[in-house]
């Protein structure tokens, strides 16, 4: 036991990290000045102290990290960590000279936005890894280079794949898997 002043000082807790299949039509806050649905509203009150690892809109759905430390969130988050995140995106159409400007970077609106690996699933879907994670980035970018997205889901962060859990629905992540994404990025 530590004690100063005669106060015990407890331990910091140990770092918890989860995976959340983020629904449609949730916002990632904890309150919303609108009055929409948050990711709040659909995890269990035990879950409900956790802070989010970035951001995703309104409209995109799958995973969205979730823990109890705030300094494991913000290094996760910053665009020097160089963290891949890859969705799918469904999009109108596929329009390949604009699909080469996006994967050797494009400036939208004055915003420069980084390459990113897009590869051609089907005739209207794509798999798009982006690092830097900016606000809208993927919807964005490919509206620029003429593929509007219909639908946008994240399947993985780093190391941790978003699988088959279920929409809604939260698990733990293992110590050695926060590890590793630690030690890579």
């Amino acid at each position: 036991t530590v004690a100063v002043d005669g106060v015990v000082v407890s331990r910091r807790p140990d770092t918890l990290l989860y995976a959340f299949h983020k629904p449609i039509n949730t916002m990632t806050t904890v309150r919303d000045p609108n009055g929409r649905k948050t990711i709040y509203d659909c995890l269990p009150d035990e879950y409900k102290n956790l802070k989010y690892v970035g951001r995703l809109d309104y409209k995109t759905t799958g995973l969205l990290l979730l823990t109890n430390d705030g300094e494991l969130a913000r290094r996760l988050t910053l665009p020097s960590s160089n963290i891949p995140r890859t969705y799918i995106a469904t999009v109108n159409n596929i329009d390949k000279s604009g699909l080469m400007r996006a994967r050797n970077g494009i400036t939208v609106d004055g915003i420069h936005y980084s390459p990113m690996v897009i590869e051609e699933i089907s005739s209207n879907e794509l798999r798009v890894t982006i690092t830097t994670g900016k606000k809208n980035e993927v919807r964005i970018v490919l509206r620029a280079c003429g593929c509007p997205v219909r639908k946008l889901h994240r399947i993985s962060y780093g190391n941790i794949h978003l699988g088959g859990l279920p929409v809604g629905k939260i698990k733990k992540i293992s110590q050695k898997t926060i590890d590793v994404m630690l030690k890579t990025f």
